[in-house]
């Protein structure tokens, strides 16, 4: 008998960093360590449309009129997305919160279920030294596998180590000209979201200029500390 203690809710962490700072690598990594799941607003979004759901249909309507789906909706997609069996392990959240208003609408969802931000970690990079790093991105188109020229090579060329696909892709929009105004607006966009975190006690910043390898030790010591925090309260 465990004296009626309340079971320990599902942790809940949230990657940040601009494009190219390796948050998709990073929380493939940590589905694979802690049996967690990613949940990124893009794929939320369409699986609740093709789902029909009632959020779903809500954001599909809206999309339809050529508008922006509201916080309310994807709030309310993400709590429907929470029951789910296969997050009983935690989840990542990739591309949500974006602002302040939305962590704020975020809190209020995980505390109705006693759950919590357990670490928000920001992968923290060098504004100069993205170009090259994104410039040499590429995934494979049969199982999404990411990797780089420099940094993650294939072992063989144009051979994906994972599923053994020769179909390898990059964005068009992977240049010095596009990558420079994605990190301006990053930076821009979600500076109040570090204060916020930060200001909440659950931000952690990790140099993300490293090894992936180095990068993912680091990001598993913050999850497994934080986790540990919630298992011993």
């Amino acid at each position: 008998m465990d004296g009626g203690r309340t079971p320990t809710p599902p942790p809940v962490l949230i990657l940040l960093g601009p494009p190219g700072a390796g948050k998709g690598t990073q929380a493939r990594m940590l589905e694979q360590q802690y049996g967690m799941v990613q949940l990124s607003t893009g794929d939320l979004l369409r699986a609740a449309v093709v789902a029909g759901t009632r959020a779903g249909r809500r954001a599909r309507a809206v999309m339809e009129a050529g508008d922006l789906v509201s916080d309310e909706i994807v709030i309310a997609i993400l709590r429907d997305r929470l029951a789910h069996a296969d997050c009983s392990k935690g989840v990542i959240l990739d591309g949500f919160p974006r602002t302040t208003a939305q962590a704020e609408a975020l809190d209020v969802l995980l505390h109705a279920s006693g759950q919590r931000i357990n670490a928000a970690i920001s992968l923290e990079v060098a504004d100069t030294a993205m170009v090259k790093r994104i410039s040499g991105r590429f995934t494979c188109g049969g199982c999404g596998e990411g990797y780089h020229d420099t940094f993650k090579p294939t072992a063989k060329p144009d051979v994906c180590d994972k599923c053994g696909s020769t179909e390898m892709k990059r964005r068009a929009d992977d240049n010095a000209e596009t990558v420079a105004q994605r990190l301006s607006a990053y930076h821009a966009q979600t500076a109040s979201l570090i204060d916020y975190y930060e200001d909440a006690g659950a931000l952690t910043r990790i140099d993300a200029m490293g090894a992936i390898d180095q990068i993912a030790s680091d990001v598993s010591a913050v999850v497994s500390a934080a986790v540990a925090a919630d298992t011993t309260a």
